[in-house]
């Protein structure tokens, strides 16, 4: 039957989150619902707030998440009921022509659950990304679900499920950072950090870490960057070459998200260079102003990064047991734990840069 949990809603654009009662139904065919045990309080969450992914409102927010299955729908082997599961917003159909070529991380027909959670008046939900966790329990594709070492804490585990993976792709997989590779990275929040977190596990000798925020670029540190750029003091394109010998970084990456930025990154790049967006940009914004002949006579590549190319399946437990073994420091980007009734003061600490993330435990 289905349950009456709590959950964290936006009822309308730019007004405060509130908890209320929600009705989540039994799992159908294909479905899975988890007791979420973790969800990280992301910036995707506080656009679905401020409507600037939709106006479904209202939303049912939360989608960096783990915890444990509760109940499998018909067809469902993936996951079995008390497998501990990283909740993800890309789950891969199989079918679609990316898959069939062989690159399901470019999949264009994701999953999700075809049923809705309900306030409990029967008013229906629009789950964030698909997920909709800032709840106690929740219902997903089951191809949402991707079954890790439960040896690793739910906190740090769910953050995979967005931003940390993102930042983490972005280098390895869009960018494919190599041994002995330099490195800039461009906004030094979860994002950016799990970027250089994964710069450094590849074997980058150089990375360099540019924000305003000297507080981020001490934490910046903490995940491997081995040189700091104040933005708000010094030009950010000449101390990268300053500290390439001139020449620019191999792999420069936009964390950031706004085209004066990505100009930077774009000038601050060796010949031949990668440069990786990974920052989410608003509606409005355009690419940045580059002569033709600068992107011409330049080389290398321009590449967006959705979600870091990721392929849950493969990815998710791979990190698991990296972090387990003490290879990547997943638990670093937990700043603070939090209840559900906190969410609203987390996304002020957010906007103010105070955390990498604010993560409700349940």
């Amino acid at each position: 039957m289905a349950e009456q949990v709590r959950g964290v809603i936006a009822k309308a654009k730019a007004q405060p989150v509130v908890v209320e009662t929600i009705v989540v139904p039994d799992p159908g065919p294909g479905e899975v619902t988890v007791r979420v045990q973790a969800c990280g309080v992301c910036h995707t969450d506080l656009h679905y707030r401020e409507g600037g992914i939709g106006d479904d409102f209202p939303y049912l927010l939360g989608h960096e998440a783990a915890g444990l299955v509760d109940a499998v729908g018909d067809g469902v082997t993936s996951v079995e009921p008390g497998d501990f599961v990283v909740l993800n917003w890309r789950a891969v159909c199989g079918e679609c022509r990316a898959c069939r070529r062989g690159r399901p991380w470019y999949c264009f027909a994701t999953h999700n659950a075809t049923q809705a959670a309900t306030l409990a008046d029967g008013t229906t939900l629009s789950p964030a990304l698909g997920i909709g966790a800032f709840a106690e329990k929740t219902l997903v594709a089951a191809g949402q679900a991707t079954k890790v070492d439960p040896k690793a804490t739910p906190a740090a585990a769910g953050l995979l499920g967005c931003g940390v993976m993102a930042g983490f792709g972005a280098a390895a997989h869009t960018g494919n950072v190599g041994r002995d590779d330099s490195v800039a990275v461009f906004g030094c929040g979860g994002v950016g950090d799990a970027a250089i977190a994964a710069a450094k596990l590849a074997g980058a000798h150089t990375i360099i870490a540019i924000d305003l925020d000297a507080r981020k670029l001490e934490w910046a540190k903490e995940f491997g960057a081995t040189h700091v750029v104040d933005a708000s003091k010094a030009d950010a394109v000449e101390a990268i070459r300053a500290v390439t010998n001139g020449n620019g970084a191999d792999l420069c990456i936009e964390a950031v998200g706004l085209p004066e930025v990505l100009k930077q990154a774009f000038y601050a790049r060796d010949l031949a260079g990668t440069v990786v967006q990974v920052g989410v940009p608003t509606p409005d914004m355009a690419l940045p102003d580059i002569p033709m002949i600068d992107f011409f006579g330049r080389g290398g590549a321009l590449k967006p990064s959705w979600y870091g190319d990721c392929l849950p399946s493969r990815d998710f437990p791979t990190l698991i047991d990296l972090h387990l073994q003490g290879r990547f420091p997943l638990d670093k980007f937990v700043s603070e734990t939090i209840g559900l009734d906190e969410v609203e003061d987390a996304f002020h600490k957010m906007e103010r840069g105070e955390v990498l993330r604010s993560v409700v435990v349940l």
